[in-house]
């Protein structure tokens, strides 16, 4: 089996990650495998947005924790030290597919590179929020963008998961 097939099956959801930063130079990489995702008639809407600053990590984690409906004090993002925020343009109309697919490269890169990742939802309500547009605009983002997703990422505290069996009867075949 080829490499890349197997780091398809062997990769896993972290829910628990140290607080050991990851190098910038690993971040770069897993963002540059983003870059790279498949997009509708290949406009590359989506946009990607680094968080290391732990005060604006612990805000997001904050929001994500009150829009959840989780008790407080509890962290949506298990610990992760990094984010990777994956947006896209909502006037494509591919722009859910496209930041979907920014997501699946940002997490099997970070897993060939030995970084645990997680697909963190509710990105799409922090970004409908006063709270998030106003950020974008901080940033120079203009435009009407959809969070697509969070994508958690850390070095993994504790055993890595075994992957569950595969359920039966997905596969359809018309020969």
């Amino acid at each position: 089996m080829s490499d890349v097939l197997n780091k398809m099956k062997t990769r896993r959801s972290i829910r628990k990650f140290k607080s050991d930063m990851v190098p910038q130079e690993v971040l770069d990489q897993i963002i540059e495998a983003g870059l790279y995702a498949a997009s509708g008639m290949g406009e590359q809407s989506p946009i990607i947005i680094q968080v290391t600053k732990k005060e604006l990590r612990d805000e997001i984690s904050k929001m994500n924790c009150e829009i959840g409906g989780w008790k407080e004090g509890f962290d949506p993002f298990y610990g992760a030290p990094a984010m990777l925020i994956v947006l896209a343009k909502k006037s494509r109309p591919t722009y859910v597919y496209d930041g979907s697919l920014v997501m699946g490269n940002l997490m099997l890169a970070a897993h060939e590179l030995g970084i645990g990742s997680c697909w963190i939802h509710r990105a799409k309500e922090e970004f409908e929020s006063d709270w998030g547009k106003n950020f974008l605009k901080s940033l120079g983002i203009e435009g009407e963008y959809e969070g697509i997703g969070h994508c958690a990422l850390g070095y993994v505290d504790g055993e890595y998961p075994a992957a569950p069996a595969r359920k039966e009867n997905r596969v359809f075949y018309v020969k």
